[in-house]
C-alpha cells in the first residue's frame, strides 16, 4: 500500500483541528471563571498539551493501539517511544505516524475537559501529577477498549471471518472514550475538591461572556477535524460526519437558548455557546454513523436535555465549576444512546452498525453496557488517584490562596492589570510568587461571608 496525497493532508489538517480545540477550550474555560482564576484555568487546559504529548508519545500510544494482550482490555509495549511507528501507510493509505498524531490529540484534550469541574481551587503541581496519571491509568485503556480493534467495546475485528464478534459499541469520535470518560471523572474530582470557598453566597458568574463565545466557537472549528477526521481519511463517511457535527452543534444551541428564554427568563449568549458545545459532544460518536436528520435530532435532545441537567446540578449545590458533567457527561451518555437508536448501516457501510430504528437492539445494549463500564471504571480509578493525591500532598489550594485566585498564588501573574496603582504589588521582571501573607497584606481583602 502506498501512502494516499489526499486522504493524508485531510487527516494532518484534522489533527491541527483538533489540537486547536485545546486552546479554545482554555478560553471557553476561562471567559467562564472569575477574572482572579483565568491564567489558572487557561494554564490547566494549555499544560496538558505537553504532559499528555510525551506520555503518549513514550508509552501510551502503544498501551492504548498496540496489538491487544487479551480480553480486548489493553494494549503492549511494542511501540514504546515510538517503535516501528514511521510513515508506512496503515487504514486508507494514511502514514501510521499520521495516525499516531491524530490519536495524540484525542488524548490531550480528555484531562483538559475534567478541569472545569475543579476550576479555581486545584493546586497546580498535585494538578500536573493528576494529569500524568490519569492520562495513563484512565484514558489509555479506555482507549483501547472503545478504539482499539480487538478492544472488548470496540465495533473493530482483527478476524476478518468475524468483524462483529462480540460487543460493537458504536463510538465513531469519542462519546464514551472522551465525553462519559471525562463526565464521570469530574464527578469524583468534585467529591474529592468540595465546594468553591462561598459557593452559593458570593457571585460567581463568568467575568468575560466574548472569551466564553470565542472558546465555543473555535471548539465548533475543531470539532470539525475531531468528527470528520476519524474516518482516517477524505470519505464518504467523513462527509457525513462534517455535516451531522455542525447541525447537531447549531440545533442544540438554538434548542439550549430557547429552552433557557421559557425556563429561566432570559436566551443567555453563555447558554447558547454551552448548547453548541452540548450538540458537538452528543454527535460525537454518532457523527459518523446517523443520517443528518437523525443529527438534528441528536441536537435537539442535547440541547435541552443538557440545560436540565445543569439546573438540576445547581438545584443540588453540586459545585462542578463549569458543568463538565451536565455538558460532557450527560451530553455524552445520551450521544451513545442516540447512536444506539439511529445508526444506519447506509452511513458508515458496516452492515451490523444499524440501530434501533434499523431493528437492531443490540448497538443499543452494546451502548448502554459501554456507558455503565467506562462509568464505573473511570469514577472508582479517579477517584482513588485525587484521594491519594489529597492525602499526601494535598490537591486544593487554602483558603487564603483561593481568596486570592490561582492566577497570583499559583503563577504570580495577573491575567488584567486595569489600575497599575491598585491590586496585588508584583516585583519587576518574571513574577515570581511568595508567601500568601505578603499577598494578604499587600491586597487586604475584603472579608467576605463564609458559606454556612
Amino acid at each position: 500500500m502506498e501512502i494516499d496525497p489526499g486522504n493524508t493532508a485531510w487527516m494532518l489538517v484534522a489533527s491541527a483541528l483538533v489540537l486547536f480545540m485545546t486552546p479554545g477550550l482554555a478560553f471557553f474555560y476561562g471567559g467562564l471563571t472569575r477574572s482572579k482564576n483565568v491564567v489558572g484555568t487557561i494554564m490547566q487546559s494549555f499544560i496538558c498539551i505537553s504532559v499528555v504529548a510525551i506520555l503518549w508519545t513514550l508509552v501510551g500510544y502503544s498501551l492504548a493501539f498496540g496489538p491487544d494482550q487479551g480480553l480486548g482490555l489493553i494494549g503492549n509495549f511494542d511501540h514504546v517511544a515510538l517503535r516501528g511507528v514511521g510513515v508506512e501507510p496503515i487504514a486508507n493509505g494514511v502514514p501510521h505516524l499520521l495516525f499516531f498524531a491524530f490519536q495524540m490529540m484525542f488524548a490531550i484534550i480528555t484531562p483538559a475537559l475534567i478541569t472545569g469541574a475543579f476550576a479555581e481551587r486545584a493546586r497546580f503541581g498535585p494538578f500536573l501529577v493528576f494529569v500524568a496519571l490519569w492520562s495513563l491509568l484512565v484514558y489509555v485503556p479506555v482507549a483501547h477498549w472503545v478504539f482499539a480493534t480487538d478492544g472488548w467495546l470496540s465495533p473493530f475485528s482483527s478476524n476478518p471471518d468475524a468483524p462483529d464478534i462480540g460487543l460493537n459499541s458504536l463510538d465513531f469520535a469519542g462519546g464514551l472514550a472522551i465525553h462519559v470518560n471525562a463526565g464521570v471523572a469530574a464527578v469524583a474530582a468534585v467529591l474529592i475538591f468540595g465546594r468553591r470557598r462561598g459557593y452559593g453566597v458570593i457571585p460567581m458568574e463568568p467575568h468575560d461572556v466574548p472569551m466564553v463565545v470565542l472558546g465555543a466557537a473555535i471548539l465548533w472549528f475543531g470539532w470539525f477535524g475531531f468528527n470528520a477526521g476519524s474516518a482516517v481519511g477524505a470519505t464518504g463517511q467523513a462527509v457525513y460526519a462534517f455535516v451531522n457535527t455542525n447541525l447537531a452543534a447549531a440545533t442544540a444551541a438554538l434548542a439550549w437558548a430557547l429552552a433557557a428564554w421559557r425556563i429561566g427568563g432570559k436566551p443567555s449568549a453563555v447558554g447558547a455557546a454551552s448548547g453548541a458545545v452540548a450538540g458537538l459532544v452528543a454527535v460525537t460518536p454518532a457523527s459518523g454513523y446517523v443520517e443528518p436528520l437523525s443529527a438534528i435530532v441528536i441536537g435537539a435532545v442535547a440541547g435541552v436535555l443538557c440545560y436540565l441537567a445543569v439546573r438540576v446540578r445547581a438545584r443540588l449545590r453540586f459545585d462542578d465549576s463549569l458543568d463538565v458533567v451536565g455538558v460532557h457527561g450527560v451530553g455524552g451518555a445520551w450521544g451513545a444512546v442516540a447512536t444506539g437508536i439511529f445508526a444506519a448501516a447506509s452511513v458508515s457501510g458496516l452492515p451490523y452498525a444499524k440501530g434501533l430504528i434499523e431493528g437492531e437492539w443490540h448497538r443499543l445494549t452494546d451502548s448502554l453496557i459501554g456507558i455503565v463500564a467506562v462509568g464505573a471504571y473511570t469514577f472508582t480509578v479517579t477517584f482513588l488517584i485525587l484521594k491519594v493525591l489529597d492525602l499526601f500532598v494535598g490537591v486544593r489550594v487554602t483558603e487564603e490562596e483561593e481568596e486570592l485566585g490561582l492566577d497570583v498564588t499559583q503563577h504570580g501573574e495577573r491575567a488584567y492589570a486595569f489600575e497599575e496603582a491598585a491590586g496585588v504589588a508584583l516585583p519587576a521582571g518574571p513574577a515570581i510568587p511568595v508567601a500568601p501573607e505578603s499577598y494578604t497584606a499587600a491586597a487586604a481583602p475584603t472579608p467576605r461571608p463564609r458559606e454556612a
